[in-house]
């Protein structure tokens, strides 16, 4: 009977460390998403400043403008990319 517990013992830690792993694998995960959420909100902010600095200075046209946002945030989404993967 000893020989058995040991085995259930043995099993059911093994099973604990499995679990363990699991979850810390989860947890960078969770790191990771948020991180890329919080540079996509500053890169949002950033494309707005940088659109309305545009039409302040109204060198451009307002297309440019719209262009230089979209660039902006292009670029924080493939930041956040390479974070998260």
């Amino acid at each position: 009977m000893s020989t058995n517990n040991r085995g259930l013992i043995a099993t059911f830690a093994a099973l604990l460390l499995a679990a363990s792993l699991g979850n810390a694998s989860a947890t960078e995960q969770a790191q990771q998403r948020r991180a890329g959420r919080d540079v996509r909100q500053d890169t949002r902010q950033g494309s707005r400043h940088t659109k309305q600095e545009c039409r302040a200075a109204n060198q451009t046209s307002n297309a440019q403008c719209r262009q230089d946002k979209r660039q902006t945030k292009q670029q924080g989404r493939q930041t956040a990319r390479d974070i998260k993967y």
